[in-house]
């Protein structure tokens, strides 16, 4: 086998057990008018990116809920120099919301 037939692109292979899943599988593929590979790919991404959506929306409730701790303490904090550090840590929170805004999902 030489170098190029090496890298040359091989179809992905689609091995279901289950003969009912295949076949329901292969129906929506072809209701979508899309390969069985494609529509496998197209599936697992959904999936992926549904994940990664619950993922961001977690993380954005919990920065929300920590900065609110902080709002709650930053200026009721009787010791300078822990107040002084609540609100440092507030503004970086507040920072990084600006710079992820301008970014968008990571894909």
């Amino acid at each position: 086998m030489t170098a190029s037939e090496k890298t040359e692109k091989k179809a992905m292979s689609l091995r279901f057990p289950d003969p009912d899943q295949y076949a329901a599988i292969a129906a929506a593929a072809k209701a979508a008018d899309m390969s069985m590979q494609d529509y496998v790919l197209s599936a697992a991404y959904e999936r992926a990116t549904a994940v990664e959506r619950v993922f961001l929306e977690a993380a954005k409730r919990h920065g929300d809920y920590t900065r609110d701790a902080f709002a709650e303490i930053g200026d009721n904090e009787p010791d300078t120099e822990r107040r002084a550090a609540a609100q440092a840590a507030r503004r970086r929170l507040d920072e990084l919301d600006g710079a992820e805004a301008g970014h968008g999902n990571a894909a």
